[in-house]
């Protein structure tokens, strides 16, 4: 049976791809089971979108894990996703290094337990010499949060390193982002037929293709993320030009 994979231009991939993984606990409910059940399930979807984009020769995918609202969901099930989330990255590190891929994370991670940090800096090391794609985990990460931090530390500077409010401009808002040695990103996909952005990359995604899917995450597999890059080369990034201006 033919792939996806092989209608993509590989000339024309994204450089780097963002991913709002939903559904998780509409998919355990479908199938009569606790929403912890559907997390646990989701892993598979990780795993394959991270090896479809490393296959590609995509340079960053970033997955969002773990929302700062996400720390007001009932404490059992916060307590079985940061356990959950030890065991993965123990048990993924050997994939990670087969298929050449960078670990990192963006996010206010100093309000995770210890046990977690551990392991994040423990995966983080181990793949640390890998030079295909970088997995990035946004842990504990808000938009909003992260403008906000950006914002103290500029006043900051503003104040005791003497800098002119006047020459700050948007690669100065960019430098103290989480994300300022990563590329932004060109694709976002968001599944479970949600059409939100939920708090996500926002001052990142500017000029980013959005895509929506109904795949609840669990079920979400390569071809729907060879699906996914398809549709985006399918379209016409303008940037705030015209169509005339983009064919010169």
């Amino acid at each position: 049976m033919a792939s996806l994979k092989d209608k993509i231009n590989k000339e024309a991939l994204p450089q780097h791809v963002a991913i709002i993984m939903d559904g998780n606990g509409r998919w355990a409910q479908k199938n009569g089971k606790p929403r912890i059940f559907g997390h646990a399930n989701a892993i598979s979807s990780v795993r394959a979108a991270t090896e479809a984009a490393a296959e590609l020769g995509i340079k960053y995918l970033t997955l969002y894990v773990f929302s700062t609202e996400n720390w007001n969901r009932p404490k059992d099930e916060v307590s079985s996703l940061m356990k959950l989330l030890v065991s993965t990255i123990e048990s993924e590190i050997v994939n990670l290094n087969k298929n050449n891929v960078r670990l990192k994370t963006i996010g206010n991670t100093d309000r995770l337990l210890k046990q977690v940090n551990d392991k994040l800096k423990e995966g983080i090391e181990l793949t640390s010499k890998n030079t295909g794609l970088t997995l990035v985990l946004a842990l504990s990460y808000s938009a909003r949060w992260e403008i906000t931090n950006a914002v103290k530390q500029i006043a900051l500077n503003v104040t005791t390193q003497g800098i002119d409010p006047n020459t700050i401009d948007e690669t100065t808002v960019a430098s103290f982002l989480t994300t300022k040695e990563i590329p932004d990103p060109e694709l976002l996909i968001r599944t479970s037929g949600e059409y939100r952005i939920s708090n996500f990359l926002l001052w990142q995604i500017a000029y980013t293709e959005l895509y929506f899917t109904p795949v609840l995450w669990p079920d979400f597999n390569k071809e729907d993320f060879y699906g996914a890059i398809i549709d985006f080369q399918q379209r016409e990034r303008r940037f705030g030009k015209t169509s005339e201006q983009v064919a010169k």
